[in-house]
């Protein structure tokens, strides 16, 4: 089942999609509910329920702050956290941004970390009371990974394209079917996908503005100072990493593994930003958002050997790609840490990664899956385990790890012919039973690993 790029790619806060963004999002389509049905001028109160990983990793993820702007009605991808104005929290509330109501978040948003839905672990219930504590409505939601939210009554239901498109695929030997019978370069598929969604000059400024949203957090997070939020006190690290390339640069300090510092450098500034709720880009997820641009920057910056215009080609190339491979790990395995622990998150944007830089770089179909697969299969069984539920320890440097893991799995597919043992299907059937099989505390619960033994919160 075929996910195009504008789902994959999407704009929005940090530090989470599944806990920040994804509750946003279920939150402003509750709303959207209410004026659907007619009720919102009767709503005079709500109270939302978090359950499950939400609730235990909620504060760290910031995720009652997020049900709030989704209530009030405000858009992920286009909203700046800086700008928001909350006349809150402890008073009332906009709903919708028209619908004065009585609300205080510390009472009216309840972290159940006792309690988890059955159908996933990010889990939220939501009610609308009127006059009298009259129930108008009470709708459940999953955030269901990236930022995607689906209702309970859509959890059963095989999730359907936009609209049907010319290539649709479930597997990557179907992918790869379809590619050899039209004489394509994975891109070239995708791209005829999209054209069928999106118009073209559609297309053409989206992959531009994610590349643009990719670099500028890069460009933010290493020159913003100062400590990240939550109780670990961390510094950010980015900053101070810039200034000494940037010495040794001026110096003429000749080091044959610079670049991987400059790798290290661009994950960890996204990540940083994500972790401060920054504007980053899921890519599969806002957990994972430095893996990509990181090895973006390294293709514009040492990768690319042809034109300016050569250039802009690779980045569409190696955007286009990526979407494709997380394509098949949404259809036939999970990008939810909640799920199937990081192996989805960090372990699918590595495997993205070297499949779009492999692609960047001339590659062939065939080395464009050796690279994803060699991406994922050393990166089974990663787990989820964020010290007091931020997406700062183990996180930001496990993007940094992550990013240059993809140059390599990028370069060994390079040096091949595209010959490989292990397919990409076997092994994202693999991730996802390896998943299924990680005890809870290991899959974003902040229950085990080294949540439990780094540091009590």
């Amino acid at each position: 089942m075929y996910t195009g790029f504008f789902d994959i790619f999407s704009i929005g806060i940090g530090p989470s999609s599944s806990h920040t963004m994804g509750p946003m999002r279920a939150a402003a389509r509750f709303v959207g509910e209410l004026k659907t049905r007619g009720v919102m001028q009767a709503v005079r109160r709500v109270r939302v329920n978090l359950y499950g990983s939400l609730a235990l990793t909620g504060e760290g993820h910031a995720t009652p702050g997020a049900v709030v702007y989704g209530l009030m009605g405000l858009d992920a991808e286009r909203m700046d956290p800086a700008e928001v104005k909350r006349d809150d929290a402890d008073l009332h509330l906009l709903l919708g941004g028209e619908q004065p109501i009585a609300f205080s978040q510390a009472h009216d948003v309840v972290l159940l970390k006792q309690e988890s839905l059955p159908e996933h672990p990010n889990g939220m219930r939501f009610f609308a009371y009127g006059e009298e504590d009259a129930l108008l409505l009470e709708e459940t939601y999953f955030s269901v990974g990236g930022g995607s939210v689906r209702r309970a009554d859509e959890m059963n239901e095989r999730p359907a394209a936009p609209q049907p498109v010319p290539y649709d695929f479930g597997s990557c030997d179907e992918l790869m079917s379809l590619c050899a019978a039209r004489q394509v370069k994975v891109a070239g598929l995708v791209m005829a996908n999209e054209c069928t969604l999106h118009a073209g000059p559609e297309l053409t400024a989206r992959i531009r503005l994610v590349h643009e949203v990719m670099q500028q957090a890069i460009d933010r997070g290493m020159s913003a100072e100062g400590k990240l939020p939550g109780p670990l006190g961390l510094n950010r690290r980015a900053p101070l990493i810039h200034k000494s390339l940037q010495k040794h640069f001026l110096h003429n300090d000749l080091d044959p593994l610079s670049i991987v510092d400059w790798i290290n450098l661009w994950a960890f500034a996204v990540a940083e930003e994500n972790a401060a709720g920054g504007r980053v880009v899921t890519a599969p997820t806002m957990g994972s958002a430095g893996v990509i641009p990181a090895v973006l920057r390294y293709y514009v910056r040492f990768g690319n050997r042809g034109s300016s215009q050569d250039c802009l080609h690779g980045i569409r190339d190696f955007l286009l790609t990526a979407s494709a491979i997380c394509s098949l790990y949404r259809a036939n395995a999970s990008i939810s840490g909640a799920e199937v622990g990081c192996q989805g998150e960090v372990g699918v944007a590595c495997s993205m990664a070297a499949a779009g830089l492999t692609a960047a770089m001339g590659g062939t179909n065939a080395q464009i899956e050796n690279a994803a697969e060699i991406g994922m299969e050393h990166n089974l069984g990663l787990t989820c385990d964020p010290v007091c539920g931020l997406v700062q320890v183990p996180c930001i440097e496990r993007n940094a790890i992550g990013a240059v893991k993809a140059v390599n799995a990028a370069r060994l597919a390079l040096r091949g012919d595209g010959t490989h043992f292990v397919s990409l299907d076997k092994v994202i059937a693999t991730m996802r039973e390896t998943g299924s099989h990680l005890d809870a505390g290991y899959r974003e619960t902040s229950l085990n690993g080294l949540a439990k033994y780094a540091l009590t919160c």
